[in-house]
C-alpha cells in the first residue's frame, strides 16, 4: 500500500493506493475490450511510425530506471508489459494505460507530422502511467466512496464498486477515453514526457513547434479531446520552455 509516494523526475509526492499489480490487471482487460471495440489502422506507415516510436522510449527509461535512484522504481517499470496500437479514428488523442498500454489514433498524426512530434506526445502520455496520476485519480475517487484502504481489499470486499470506481478514473464507458486529468497533472506530464522523449534520443525542443500546432487546433468550434482539461497553450509553452534546460541533460541525439 503506497500511501505515499514521490513522483520519479519531478520528485512530487503522491497519494497513491492502489497496487499497480491489480491496475495492470484491469487496464489490460480494458485495453482488450477497446481493441476488440475499434479498428486499428491499416496504414503500415502509420502503425510501424507508433510502434517505433513507443519501442524506443520504452526501451531508453526501462534503461534508465534501472540505476535512477538506486534503481527505486525499476520493479514498477520492469512490470510494464508495453503494447503501441494505433487506432482508425479521426480524435487528435493518444492515451497509455497503466501497465504501458498506449493508443494513438489516427487523427492525431497529422498535427504531429513527424517522429520527433510523436514523441512529445507518447513521451507526454506514458510520463502519465510512469507518475501513476491514473492511480493518483482512483486513489481520490476511492476516498470520496470511504474506501479507505488498499486497492486489493476494496476489489475483494466491494468488486462492483471498485470497478465502478476505475470506469470512472481511466474513463471507461462502453467506448474508452481514459480519463482527463488535470492541469497539474498535465503540466507535470509534459515535463516528465520531455525527459523520455530525450532519453529515447529525440530532441526535446520540438515540443514547442508541436504545442504551437495544437494552440491552433484549441481555437477552433471543438478543440481535441486531447486539449479538455489541458492548460492554456500561453502556460503550456512557457512551462515546457523553461524546463528545457533540464530536458536537454538528458539527450542525446540518435545515431
Amino acid at each position: 500500500m503506497a500511501s505515499c509516494s514521490k513522483v520519479p523526475i519531478t520528485h512530487r509526492k503522491q497519494s497513491a493506493w492502489g497496487s499497480e499489480a491489480e491496475l495492470q490487471k484491469m487496464s489490460d482487460t480494458a485495453y482488450t475490450n477497446f481493441l476488440a471495440q475499434n479498428r486499428l489502422t491499416t496504414n503500415r506507415t502509420q502503425s510501424d511510425l507508433v510502434k517505433k516510436v513507443g519501442y524506443n522510449i520504452s526501451t531508453a527509461i526501462t534503461e534508465f530506471f534501472k540505476t535512477y535512484e538506486g534503481g527505486r522504481y525499476n520493479k514498477q517499470i520492469a512490470s510494464y508489459s508495453w503494447a503501441f496500437n494505433t487506432v482508425e479514428d479521426p480524435t487528435v488523442n493518444a492515451w497509455c494505460m497503466p501497465g504501458g498500454k498506449v493508443v494513438v489514433y489516427t487523427g492525431l498524426l497529422p498535427v504531429t507530422q513527424n517522429e520527433a512530434a510523436l514523441a512529445v506526445v507518447m513521451g507526454h502520455e506514458i510520463a502519465h502511467a510512469v507518475a501513476k496520476h491514473g492511480n493518483e485519480r482512483m486513489t481520490q475517487q476511492m476516498k470520496a466512496q470511504g474506501l479507505g484502504t488498499a486497492l486489493g481489499v476494496a476489489m475483494s470486499g466491494s468488486p462492483q464498486t471498485t470497478q465502478n470506481i476505475f470506469s470512472v478514473a481511466f474513463g471507461v464507458a462502453g467506448n474508452l477515453t481514459i480519463l482527463s486529468y488535470s492541469r497539474k497533472h498535465e503540466l507535470e506530464a509534459d515535463k516528465i514526457g520531455l525527459v523520455f522523449m530525450a532519453l529515447a534520443g529525440y530532441d526535446p525542443t520540438e515540443s514547442i513547434a508541436f504545442w504551437e500546432r495544437m494552440s491552433q487546433l484549441s481555437g477552433s468550434a471543438k478543440p481535441p479531446q486531447i486539449l479538455s482539461t489541458h492548460p492554456s497553450d500561453a502556460t503550456r509553452i512557457a512551462e515546457l520552455k523553461a524546463w528545457l534546460p533540464e530536458a536537454m541533460k538528458y539527450y542525446k541525439k540518435q545515431s
